[in-house]
């Protein structure tokens, strides 16, 4: 029996396989970033997945680097989780939400006029931040980055504040979990890399120090959420929106040992180099393990085969995917059967609405149309 098939014990959640739906941000949110009908369905359509990690959800309007990308702070943004929640547990699924600011990563023009927030000011790299909007005519495009300024001790606090209250929202719109996103350049990994963290405070400085705002987030959130339902993404060597960590191994040895300490359900880390082609799984996974002994989800360019020789030798627990969830929306059944799998339109990838999103045929529907035919 394939191992990456099997059932898996994931924190306090029972997953009925080890395959993973990655968070992918998709921007299809209704006005005030609420969540739509469209939205339920198109979960609902992935609820095979042993678990659905949400695309990343702001936490605070002062987050964005997506425009019509969701939230979950405000009581209008719970009450349209709820029912996406529903449709995919009514379609026998589990499903946690991903917490997400994103700092330094944004602009004024889709923050309300406001500037972004940062560890530091550091402000030589806008170009490398990846930022987008919608257009009138609802094309999605590349915007540029506006200047973030440093966080003061009161931002940071309200920050913290602001993920407890997203993962109580979360709770309360039914998610059986959370997970924090700590990756891809977002504000903590921002705290967590010293070429973006130059503070000189309680939060700068030495990796303990600047490892103090995600363990802040992952204590209070712990209050709201059982802490075995409680993610982290980490994804230490990443070049996206060019967090600048010269040492990754010291950052995320020590934020291992203290994930492991708290006694989070899971890591999900992701191989984000992967994604243009040079993988760094080997090395991240040497990173993280000897440090974390809870369940490890790997992410970042796995074909099927490759995630069930890493399963089934222990290297990790589960494995996420992305691009292939967003094509075969019953992925494991499609794995199950070795194929065949959809590739992904061209189109539809961020913005719009059911096109490249919900319209992608299932294996059942590809054998009537084939019958049809």
């Amino acid at each position: 029996m394939s191992k990456l098939l099997s059932p898996f014990q994931l924190g306090d959640i029972t997953l009925p396989n080890r395959i993973v739906m990655a968070p992918m941000t998709r921007c299809r949110a209704g006005a005030g970033d609420v969540p739509v009908a469209l939205n339920a369905t198109y979960y609902a359509q992935r609820a095979g997945a042993g678990l659905i990690v949400t695309e990343a959800t702001n936490v605070t309007a002062a987050s964005c680097a997506f425009e019509r990308a969701p939230g979950i702070y405000s009581a209008e943004q719970v009450a349209g989780w709820r029912p996406v929640v529903e449709a995919v547990h009514a379609a026998g699924g589990r499903i946690v939400c991903q917490l997400w600011h994103c700092g330094r990563v944004g602009a004024a023009g889709i923050l309300n006029g406001q500037q972004p927030l940062a560890p530091s000011a550091v402000n030589d790299d806008l170009g490398l931040l990846q930022v987008y909007g919608q257009l009138g005519n609802g094309h999605y495009v590349r915007i540029a980055a506006t200047p973030s300024r440093a966080m003061t001790l009161a931002d940071v606090e309200e920050a913290v504040r602001q993920f407890r209250h997203a993962a109580a929202n979360a709770w309360a719109a039914g998610f059986d979990g959370v997970e924090v996103h700590a990756a891809n350049g977002y504000l903590p990994h921002q705290f967590l890399s010293p070429g973006t963290n130059r503070r000189d405070d309680r939060y700068g400085g030495p990796v303990e120090n600047r490892a103090r705002f995600l363990r802040e987030i992952v204590e209070a959130v712990g209050e709201v959420v059982p802490m075995g339902r409680v993610g982290v993404r980490l994804s230490p060597t990443a070049a996206y929106n060019n967090p600048m960590d010269p040492d990754p191994h010291e950052t995320y040895g020590h934020v291992a040992t203290m994930l492991d300490g708290l006694g989070v359900g899971f890591l999900e880390i992701a191989d984000t180099n992967a994604w243009a082609g040079a993988p760094d799984r080997t090395e991240l996974l040497k990173m993280i393990k000897p440090h974390y002994h809870g369940p490890v989800i790997l992410n970042g360019g796995l074909s099927p085969d490759l995630a069930e020789q890493l399963v089934a030798l222990d290297t990790i627990s589960l494995a996420s995917f992305a691009r292939l969830f967003i094509a075969n929306p019953d992925l494991p059944a499609r794995i199950a059967e070795g194929g065949p799998f959809n590739d992904p339109h061209p189109v539809g990838w961020y913005g719009g609405g059911a096109e490249g999103y919900t319209d992608y045929a299932s294996l059942s529907e590809s054998d009537l149309v084939a019958g049809a035919a």
